[in-house]
């Protein structure tokens, strides 16, 4: 796959994310970019860092959601891997390739400046707040990504709606092929971005170029 297509997505892939990751991936399809993600296969014998190490290396352009840091119960753990992934990035980045050298990334966050508490040596980085909200991260990646890319791309409502189009056509075409709610909810994050390449490709009316 092509670098300067390629979008590294780092964030949880808990179930409470879903919201949030699905619209995300659409909006860098909808781009015409192709989103990598560790949960795009499933080697069993292959190991998770040397499989995401590949995929930023392999990637001009990554966005990494720290929305979900932090512990949510008392003895809880914070979670560690999203910031780890990012700091493989940078420094992918900086002690890369000539090409690597050309990488770009988008911080995400949930509230602003709350990442300081925790990652102070990202002070003065311009991060982007989603406020947990489906709408507003298809946003938040439509604007960095039409202006890191210098893409000619459509307004966010326009994504959004397009992607409200692509969920109710999907579910009701998973429903009409006997699958469960239950079913539905738990699509494997590879077949979902492979329905939403095919749905992009089918319906797009508009010229995109980068």
């Amino acid at each position: 796959m092509a670098f300067t297509k390629n979008v590294f997505v780092n964030c949880p892939f808990d179930e409470d994310f879903y919201p949030l990751l699905r619209p995300l991936l659409f909006t860098i399809i909808y781009l015409r970019l192709k989103p990598r993600i560790a949960l795009e296969t499933s080697d069993s014998g292959e190991p998770r860092l040397a499989k995401i190490v590949k995929l930023i290396a392999d990637s001009k352009y990554a966005i990494h959601d720290l929305s979900r840091m932090e512990a949510r119960k008392v003895g809880e753990l914070y979670r560690l891997n999203m910031p780890f992934e990012l700091g493989v990035d940078f420094g992918c980045r900086h002690f890369g390739s000539y090409s690597q050298k050309s990488k770009k990334c988008l911080v995400l966050e949930n509230e602003p400046y709350r990442y300081k508490a925790a990652l102070s040596d990202l002070s003065g980085s311009d991060i982007a707040c989603h406020h947990d909200k489906p709408e507003q991260i298809v946003v938040e990646v439509r604007n960095w990504l039409k202006n890191t890319c210098r893409l000619k791309a459509p307004g966010a409502a326009k994504i959004w709606g397009a992607f409200m189009d692509f969920m109710d056509r999907n579910n009701r075409d998973l429903s009409g092929d006997g699958w469960s709610p239950a079913d539905i909810a738990a699509l494997p994050v590879q077949e979902l971005i492979e329905r939403m390449e095919a749905s992009v490709k089918k319906t797009r009316l508009h010229p995109l170029a980068s």
